[in-house]
């Protein structure tokens, strides 16, 4: 079995380890209600990508619904 013969220095161990840091996640503006999202990503909060309307929330369905049942 292999045995490190020396103790490893905090200098050569922190070598090592210099690329295991997080990197911080980008986040944007959305255009349309302008809460914070990914890049190339759907907003969740009011469901638009690229300035159109691909999915439609539930609180909206809903009003929608009751409106049409009175």
């Amino acid at each position: 079995m292999a045995v490190p013969k020396r103790k490893t220095t905090p200098s050569r161990r922190g070598m090592r380890r210099s690329h295991h840091s997080l990197t911080k996640s980008s986040m944007m503006e959305c255009d349309n209600c302008g809460e914070l999202k990914l890049p190339h990503h759907i907003c969740s909060a009011c469901g638009f990508y690229n300035k159109k309307e691909v999915v439609r929330k539930t609180e909206e369905i809903d009003e929608e619904e009751l409106k049409a049942e009175n």
